[in-house]
């Protein structure tokens, strides 16, 4: 009874209230629960009709179950800060990875930007991100790893530093792949009216697949990596390209 309804906890966790009412929600938020809630895949036979009018993402229907029923229910991320949204008739696309859970009044659609959703029309939603969210206006360039989403603006553009495209690490990176882009090198960028979201710091957290036992001493059914198995450092390429590697430290 001492918890908040469809309001933050702290700032970790989010309590939802269902009052015989129905969430959408991301396999593995949920972290405890009161009373009488059922939780069923998307593919559920009863579930159709809600299906039909919102959740139009094919290719991430196996990462989300419906929540149902009468109680109060605890939603976190591996401690990132946690925060819901109200959407008016409005049009967010956020990182798939950190969208927790929504409201069927709102529709889920793929988004054109690989890795984001789409949600459209009038509702709340729950969303997590790796420190405070900044709201900020276009035009302006952005580090892809702070964004976490934007609204009623149109999709980003990629920009690359001119510097990147012709020197030699930009050259190495585009024909291995090894090292990645800092957010100076590529950035995404926004033009026109809207609001760009971005959390506080460059790092993503790796995902961890649904129901996967972490590989620790104590969890029941993981167990601690043995010394004699582990392997460190990246794999080394022979010839010029492995100096290369070496002198710029990739």
């Amino acid at each position: 009874m001492t918890l908040p309804a469809d309001d933050n906890v702290n700032s970790y966790t989010f309590c939802v209230e269902l009052k015989g009412s129905q969430w959408f929600l991301q396999k593995g938020k949920m972290i405890a629960y009161y009373g009488s809630i059922d939780f069923n895949g998307v593919g559920h036979g009863s579930l159709d009709r809600l299906l039909r009018t919102s959740f139009h993402s094919p290719l991430h229907a196996a990462d989300w179950v419906v929540a149902q029923g009468q109680g109060k229910m605890l939603l976190a991320d591996r401690a990132f800060d946690v925060n819901s949204f109200d959407l008016e008739d409005g049009n967010l696309t956020v990182r798939a990875g950190n969208l927790l859970a929504f409201q069927p009044t709102l529709a889920l659609k793929q988004s054109i930007v690989p890795g984001f959703l789409t949600l459209l029309g009038t509702g709340k939603f729950v969303a997590a991100s790796n420190g405070p969210v900044v709201f900020m206006e276009p035009p302006l360039r952005v580090d892809p790893q702070a964004l976490v989403g934007w609204a009623d603006c149109p999709s980003p553009c990629h920009h690359y530093d001119h510097a990147y495209m012709t020197g030699v690490l930009g050259g190495i990176r585009a024909l291995t792949g090894l090292g990645g882009a800092s957010g100076e090198e590529h950035q995404f960028e926004f033009t026109g009216a809207g609001t760009v979201l971005l959390q506080s710091t460059e790092t993503l957290r790796p995902e961890q697949p649904t129901g996967a036992v972490p590989q620790e001493a104590g969890v029941p059914g993981g167990h601690a990596p043995s010394a004699g198995g582990a392997q460190s450092g990246s794999p080394r390429l022979p010839g010029q390209l492995g100096d290369l590697q070496r002198r710029f430290g990739l």
